[in-house]
């Protein structure tokens, strides 16, 4: 029978009812229960340590220093709460005492009540050290205790780092202060040694106009004697101003005494006659108006009337052959046409020659009208405009009075500054010797100036200024000189990514011996049957080898998708792990198959001999020597470096080594296993009678 047909044989019989089933698919789930369930409880510890519960003591008091309120604790507790390293309970100091001995909390950190005192005493006279107190119990988790003790010394860093950036800012602030206090005293030097130049220049000059001044007050002297008598003519004139203002305030305050009752009481009547007369000038100036205007148009009627009466006389009582009865009545109405006519050519002519004059009227009763109109709109307040007048005449009078009494003190002033300029004019003699004095000694002290002007920017130029830029990058430099620059060529994303190169194999150990646990090593009816040893041995091994590639598909597809395990290179990944698979089938079938029951143990003791001398957690080189012995004998030290190639990355050398070595493990495996069946094909006392059977 072929090989093939033999292994699928052994298959077929865990089809054949429901607990064959049942252990086909347990057989087939193991390994990824072992390996899923230990990669997920390993797989981003670090990134949980925020629900691990530690005691945060801040029993600071603060400080202040440079005028600064420094309260160091609260920064720290600030910060920790901002990284969420690890779940804080701010408690008292007994609470946490008692809450890491009891359990409560894994660990506590305690800022004490001098902390930021001690801080801030470094940039005084006496510094002292800051101490942040930490608590832990290895009774509680020993591994808890030394994650925090990596932790609190980042933070006690950084907090060193910050004390020491402040002390450190502090001392380059003074260096620049320092300076700038410097250049400002070169610049005022500067400005001091300028204004002695000038000084020294206008003492010249002031001893030069001195000399001048001297003539000028002279001069003064004999102007203001002139001035004085100017002043005394002033005074006289300014009093006969002022008499006359006050007779005539006195004569118009009289005469208002009498008139002002009368305008006050009558302003009524004076309105009303001031009405009639702005009435009567127009009725007037409209009647002239008609008279001008008809005044032609009389004149030729009544020509025109009396021709016609005179004509009427004529026919009637001088031409007729019986005179008319009524010829009186009618000569003296041609008499009367005849005067009305004269009267009326000569008031024509008067008219015409008097136009200019009548023009006059016109205009004249015009303005009449106009000011009777005024003086009616006025006549209610005739009273109040009358006093008003009074008023600004008895202000004129009393400002008449004070500049009378204005120019007698100015005329007594200029004799008073007379005498001065006399006084002035000695004074400036003794001033200008004074100047020429000062002039002498500004000099020199214009030269001091110029020197210390020099030393003082000579100074500046050797004290460093710092702006802040500056200022910080030296600080930082002085307060941490020495930096970690680290770069993780190919990093692994978590811990669960980290560990996944040791968990993996050892899962498939243990699938290929819970598999071996079901299924025996060597086939029985090729046994019986006398089959050749090397069929037997694959006969025996194909079906486990078989088993292996779905237990690799099942597990790397629950670590892929459900947990999220990220490889590099998930091909070749996948591809490593059949071969082992099929490298751990080989040798698991040949301890069970040379050493039967007691190869179990023997498969539990390689397994423990692998797990601790393949690296897989700590390096290798940190065990103990013996376990550094067996490394390179051993297939698992070869799987691991080699899937952590695959996985995370980096050369391939360590995973074709690892091929080589799996490989020959199995070809020498096999090949015992062919040992071992050909010796099982001979009957002998210890297989009839096993000393130990499980």
């Amino acid at each position: 029978m072929r090989t093939p047909r033999l292994a699928a044989l052994e298959l077929r019989r865990f089809g054949r009812g429901r607990l064959p089933r049942a252990a086909l698919v347990a057989l087939l789930v193991l390994p990824l229960l072992y390996g899923a369930l230990y990669l997920w409880s390993f797989w981003d510890p670090y990134g949980r340590l925020d629900r691990i519960p530690v005691a945060l003591v801040n029993d600071d008091k603060g400080a202040t220093a440079g005028g600064k309120r420094i309260t160091a604790g609260d920064d720290i507790v600030a910060g920790l709460r901002d990284s969420r390293t690890f779940a804080w309970h701010e408690v008292s100091d007994e609470e946490a005492r008692d809450g890491v001995e009891d359990g409560t909390y894994y660990l506590s950190l305690t800022m004490p009540a001098d902390f930021s005192r001690r801080i801030a005493s470094s940039s005084g006279d006496s510094p002292e050290t800051g101490a942040l107190q930490v608590r832990t119990n290895d009774a509680n988790n020993y591994i808890v205790g030394q994650i925090s003790r990596t932790v609190f010394n980042e933070v006690r860093s950084a907090a060193s780092a910050k004390t020491s950036r402040t002390f450190l800012d502090k001392i380059f602030v003074s260096f620049s202060d320092i300076h700038d206090q410097t250049v400002t005293a070169a610049k005022g030097a500067d400005r001091l040694n300028t204004g002695i130049g000038k000084a020294e220049k206008g003492s010249k000059d002031l001893a030069d106009g001195l000399k001048d001044a001297k003539s000028g007050s002279d001069k003064l002297a004999k102007g203001l004697k002139k001035l004085n008598t100017g002043a005394g003519d002033l005074q006289d004139g300014s009093r006969q101003v002022a008499d006359g203002t006050q007779a005539l305030a006195d004569k118009v305050d009289g005469v208002y005494g009498k008139a002002g009752p009368y305008l006050k009481d009558n302003e009524k009547t004076i309105g009303d006659t001031a009405r009639l007369v702005a009435d009567s000038a127009k009725t007037v100036k409209d009647n002239l108006d008609v008279m001008v205007k008809l005044a032609p148009g009389a004149a030729k009627t009544a020509h025109a009337s009396s021709d016609v009466l005179d004509e009427v006389y004529r026919t009637r009582c001088e031409k007729a052959a019986v005179p008319d009865p009524a010829c009186p009545d009618l000569k003296r109405a041609r008499t009367a046409a005849a005067d009305v006519a004269a009267v009326a050519d000569d008031l024509n002519t008067l008219i015409a020659d008097q136009d200019g004059d009548l023009k006059t009227m016109r205009d004249n009763l015009g303005t009449l009208q106009q000011q009777a109109k005024a003086l009616q709109a006025r006549a209610p307040h005739l009273y109040e405009d009358v006093s008003d007048a009074v008023a600004k005449i008895d202000k004129l009078n009393s400002g008449a009075q004070k500049v009378a009494a204005g120019a007698k003190k100015l005329h007594t002033g200029l004799g008073t500054a007379q005498t001065g300029a006399t006084t002035l004019d000695k004074g400036i003699g003794t001033a200008a010797s004074g100047a020429r004095t000062l002039n002498g000694g500004l000099y020199k002290l214009s030269d001091g100036s110029g020197k210390l002007a020099g030393g003082l920017h000579d100074g500046a130029g050797k004290i460093p200024d710092y702006d802040k830029k500056d200022r910080d990058r030296r600080t930082g430099v002085m307060s941490d000189p020495v930096q970690l620059a680290s770069h993780d060529l190919h990093k692994a994303p978590n811990y669960g990514t980290g560990f996944a190169p040791y968990f993996i194999p050892l899962s498939l150990w243990v699938g290929a011996m819970v598999a071996y646990m079901l299924i025996p090593p060597l086939n029985r009816r090729a046994l019986a049957a006398g089959s050749p040893a090397w069929r037997i041995a694959l006969a025996g091994w194909l079906p486990v080898a078989a088993v292996g590639v779905l237990q690799v598909g099942a597990l790397m597809a629950v670590l892929h998708w459900a947990i999220g395990l990220q490889m590099l290179r998930a091909a070749g990944t996948i591809g490593f792990l059949f071969l082992v698979a099929a490298c751990f089938a080989a040798i698991v079938q040949w301890l069970n198959a040379r050493f039967g029951a007691a190869g179990r143990i023997l498969v539990l003791a390689l397994l423990m001999l692998q797990l601790t001398s393949a690296g897989g957690t700590y390096p290798v080189q940190t065990s103990p020597g013996f376990f550094n012995a067996i490394h390179p004998f051993l297939p698992m030290s070869y799987i691991v470096a080699a899937l952590r190639r695959l996985i995370t990355g980096g050369g391939l050398g360590p995973v074709w080594q690892a091929c080589g070595v799996l490989a020959a493990f199995t070809a020498a495996a096999l090949a015992l296993t062919a040992v071992a069946a050909r010796r099982r094909q001979v009957w002998t006392p210890d297989r009839l009678h096993p000393e130990l059977s499980l």
